[in-house]
């Protein structure tokens, strides 16, 4: 999971711990003798209330400052072909990656294609040049024979990062 995701779990359950430390104080112990509709409510409600408060009371100034400040409009490209460098990030042939992730090496580019190997997080791959999209075509040695395969290239890590 994401950090975002856990930090909004994290406020929802702290969301309904207050929400029940609250509800054990001010409201009648009768309510609370068997499970009904507004214990559910009450549970369900408060949760939600106070962890969506949470939620903004930790992102949303950070995020209504975002929003205030548009970006300005990017200059008009005219002739890209002509003026585009070769990007950054691109598969260079020979170019040693770290894998970030235990990393699926396929039989095409996409996830639907045949799964020929699993290669292990930190293992050293190497780009053969071609790619299609994200998807990079790749080599390593797996248990000391040599594979090749396509890979997603959100899973690589440059071998100085």
């Amino acid at each position: 999971m994401d950090a975002a995701r856990l930090y909004a779990i994290a406020a929802f359950v702290a969301g309904l711990i207050i929400t029940l430390f609250l509800a054990a104080y001010l409201t009648p112990r009768s309510w609370w003798r068997r499970p009904n509709a507004r214990a559910l409510l009450i549970m369900v409600v408060g949760a939600w209330g106070f962890g969506s408060l949470i939620l903004y009371a930790t992102h949303g100034p950070a995020a209504a400052t975002n929003i205030a400040s548009p970006a300005p409009a990017p200059p008009p490209i005219i002739n890209a072909a002509a003026n585009a460098a070769p990007a950054d990030d691109a598969p260079t042939a020979g170019q040693a990656f770290h894998v970030h992730r235990d990393l699926n090496l396929r039989a095409a580019p996409g996830v639907h294609s045949a799964r020929v190997a699993t290669v292990q997080a930190g293992a050293l791959v190497t780009p053969t040049g071609v790619h299609d999209g994200d998807w990079w075509q790749i080599k390593t040695t797996i248990n000391g024979r040599e594979a090749s395969g396509w890979a997603s290239s959100l899973w690589l890590r440059r071998s100085g990062e």
